[in-house]
């Protein structure tokens, strides 16, 4: 029987990120971070299983030590390089996306003759290896973030006791489970040593001009609750009138960059999620968004800032900048459109701040 690999990747601090922090944010985050790992798969892995905060690969060839560290190299970047999207295009001050870059990756590989079960037409390892693999992911290593090889897979990939490099290592280890030993080879991984992924950088937007449109109201939450109000496309439905679908990526977590659609009257405009260059923490919790999709308008900005008024209150302000270049667009602008983007937006901010008055009234 061939030898087969299993490679399981852990997220390391999740039951406490996740016990800890909003529920729905804290699940897209671990998704995305999924998500990232199973793409950067470059050896021909395949997915048995997703346990929650850990993927459980297997792969019926044995890699060569190069192909292996490679992989390895290959998931701790896409990692950390997501944790670096998420922490610089951040915009949700909740605990989930403020503490997302403290998340760390532990790496468990084995090999061993492995048996295979098929649950639902999917098969999966199954026996005595694959128990020892997941064992292996409670050991005395003192770290979160680290590459444990176990003997088993060491001398199969001929990976000596002491490989060092400027990324690896490697250390001898042992843990006892079931009453026997099971050697191992592990690396504290310093990720300043991984070259991360460039990202799109966030889009700032610097205005020189008033706002075309101001409109101010009170919310009857705080100003974090406020913003996810309106970041949270799926709760929009609750206060905004005249769309007819939101189109978004349901598991992703809002964010500078990110793009929803909304659909109004068959007509489909495309956001993206943009702030101001002369945003700071003391203006408050800002989320913005632009469009080019409108009529008569080249482009229109939408800036959210919530306020703190006090723990239960909160004051929203929003300035749209409505950009036009032709004379014959800004004329149209001032005698029409700008009349139109009042009404809508007044209707819906209001509509906001009822919605929130009726939750507390309940509370």
């Amino acid at each position: 029987m061939a030898k087969t690999l299993l490679f399981l990747p852990d997220i390391s601090g999740f039951t406490e990120f996740v016990q800890t922090t909003e529920a729905q944010h804290s699940q897209h985050v671990i998704a995305e971070l999924l998500e990232v790992m199973i793409e950067s798969n470059t050896i021909g892995l395949e997915l048995a299983e997703v346990e929650g905060d850990a993927l459980f690969f297997f792969k019926e060839e044995m890699p060569s030590l190069e192909q292996l560290l490679a992989q390895i190299e290959n998931t701790f970047t896409a990692f950390y390089s997501h944790l670096k999207l998420l922490e610089k295009n951040r915009v949700c001050p909740c605990m989930a996306c403020t503490t997302a870059p403290q998340l760390q990756l532990k790496i468990i590989v084995h090999c061993g003759d492995v048996e295979f079960i098929t649950v639902q037409n999917k098969r999966k390892p199954f026996g005595a290896e694959a128990i020892e693999a997941h064992r292996l992911m409670k050991n005395d290593v003192d770290s979160d973030n680290y590459i444990l090889i176990s003997d088993a897979l060491a001398n199969e990939i001929m990976l000596p006791a002491h490989y060092k490099s400027k990324l690896y290592d490697f250390q001898e280890g042992q843990n006892e489970y079931d009453n026997k030993i099971v050697k191992y080879l592990y690396s504290i991984l310093d990720k300043d040593h991984l070259k991360l992924k460039p990202f799109a950088t966030a889009q700032k937007i610097s205005l020189d001009k008033s706002a075309d449109i101001t409109y101010e109201v009170e919310l009857y939450c705080n100003a974090q609750e406020g913003i996810e109000w309106v970041s949270n496309y799926a709760r929009r439905y609750e206060w905004a009138e005249g769309v007819d679908q939101f189109i978004y990526n349901e598991h992703e977590v809002t964010r500078l960059g990110t793009e929803h659609t909304c659909v109004i009257n068959g007509k489909h405009l495309n956001f993206v999620t943009v702030t101001k260059n002369d945003a700071s923490a003391a203006s408050g919790l800002i989320y913005g968004e632009m469009t080019d999709g409108p009529p008569f308008v080249d482009k229109v900005y939408q800036f959210y800032t919530f306020q703190p008024i006090n723990a239960q209150r909160s004051k929203l302000i929003v300035e749209v900048y409505l950009e036009t270049k032709s004379i014959f667009k800004k004329v149209f602008k001032n005698f029409f459109i700008k009349d139109v983007f009042r009404k809508g937006i007044v209707k819906n901010i209001d509509n906001l701040s009822e919605k929130t008055k009726e939750i507390a009234l309940e509370e």
